[in-house]
C-alpha cells in the first residue's frame, strides 16, 4: 500500500480489469483501459485520462474507468474534479466494493483540501460498505484527528475574537467614559469661569458703584465743606460792620465840624 504524506494510506491506483470478469466488455474498451494503466503507471496522469476517457466514450457506464480517471486527477491534484467524479460512481454503481474505493478515494480528496468533516463522512461510508477495510479505518481516525485540531482552533479563535471584542467595548466604554469625564470638567471649568467672571464683573460693578458714590460724597463733602467766594463768615461781616460803623461816626464827625465852620461865616448878599 502506498502511503500519502507518510499518514494517508492510498488504495492501489487503478483497478485492474481482470478483477471485474463478469462485466462484459469488448476488446477496444479492455485494449484503452490497459493502455491507461500503463501511461498511470509511467507517471503519465494526463495521457492515462485521455485513454480513461475514449473507453468511457466507447462504453457509457464503464465505472472502472471512471474510477481510473478520478485517481489519475487525485495523482495531478485535481482534487475537486476527482471528488466530482466518484461522486458520480458511488451514485450510479451497483458494485459495492468498488463503491467502498470510491468513497475511501473521495476521503483522501476531501482530506486534501482540510474538509476533514466531508472526509470523515465519506470514510465512514466506505467502512459501511466494507467494514473490514483496516486502512479506511486508520484514516478514518486521521481524519478525526484532524477535524477535532480544526473545531478546537475555531473555538479559540471565536474566543479570541470575542474577547478583543469586549476589550475593545471596555476600551470604548472607557475612552466614552473619559471623555465625558473631560467634557464635563472642561463644561465645569468653563461654567465656573464664566461664573466667576460674571460675580468679578459684579463686584467690580459694584465696587465701581461705591467708589463712584464715594468719590460724589467726598466731592459734595467738599463742596460743602468749602464755602462761595460770595459768601462770608460771621466774624468777617461782623468786622466789615464795625468798619463801615466806624467810617461812619468819622464821616459824621466831618460833617459835624464842616457845618460848625460853615454856620462861622459871615453870609454875603448880593443885594
Amino acid at each position: 500500500m502506498e502511503r500519502f504524506n507518510r499518514k494517508i494510506i492510498t488504495l492501489t491506483g487503478v483497478l485492474v480489469f481482470t478483477l471485474f470478469n463478469s462485466v462484459s466488455f469488448g476488446q477496444e474498451e479492455k485494449f484503452l483501459l490497459k493502455e491507461g494503466n500503463k501511461s498511470y503507471e509511467k507517471g503519465d496522469y494526463e495521457k492515462a485520462r485521455e485513454y480513461y476517457n475514449l473507453a468511457v466514450e466507447k462504453e457509457p457506464g464503464f465505472w472502472e474507468a471512471e474510477f481510473n480517471e478520478a485517481d489519475a486527477l487525485y495523482k495531478e491534484k485535481k482534487y475537486a474534479e476527482a471528488i466530482e467524479k466518484l461522486k458520480t460512481i458511488t451514485e450510479n454503481t451497483e458494485n459495492n466494493a468498488l463503491k467502498a474505493r470510491a468513497y475511501h478515494n473521495m476521503g483522501n480528496s476531501f482530506l486534501e483540501t482540510q474538509k476533514f468533516q466531508e472526509s470523515v463522512n465519506a470514510y465512514k461510508q466506505a467502512l459501511k460498505l466494507n467494514p473490514e477495510d483496516e486502512d479506511t479505518r486508520y484514516n478514518l481516525a486521521y481524519a478525526l484527528s484532524k477535524l477535532q485540531q480544526q473545531q478546537q482552533q475555531q473555538q479559540n479563535k471565536d474566543k479570541n475574537k470575542d474577547k478583543n471584542k469586549d476589550q475593545n467595548k471596555d476600551q470604548n466604554k472607557d475612552q466614552n467614559k473619559d471623555q465625558n469625564k473631560d467634557q464635563n470638567k472642561d463644561q465645569n471649568k468653563d461654567q465656573n469661569k464664566d461664573q466667576n467672571k460674571d460675580q468679578n464683573k459684579d463686584q467690580n460693578k459694584d465696587q465701581q458703584q461705591n467708589s463712584d458714590q464715594h468719590d460724589k460724597g467726598n466731592k459734595d463733602e467738599k463742596q460743602q465743606q468749602q464755602p462761595r467766594p460770595d459768601q462770608l463768615s460771621k466774624k468777617d461781616a461782623e468786622r466789615l460792620l464795625n468798619a463801615m460803623n466806624n467810617d461812619e461816626k468819622e464821616v459824621q464827625k466831618k460833617v459835624k465840624k464842616k457845618k460848625v465852620k460853615t454856620s462861622s461865616r459871615k453870609i454875603l448878599k448880593d443885594w
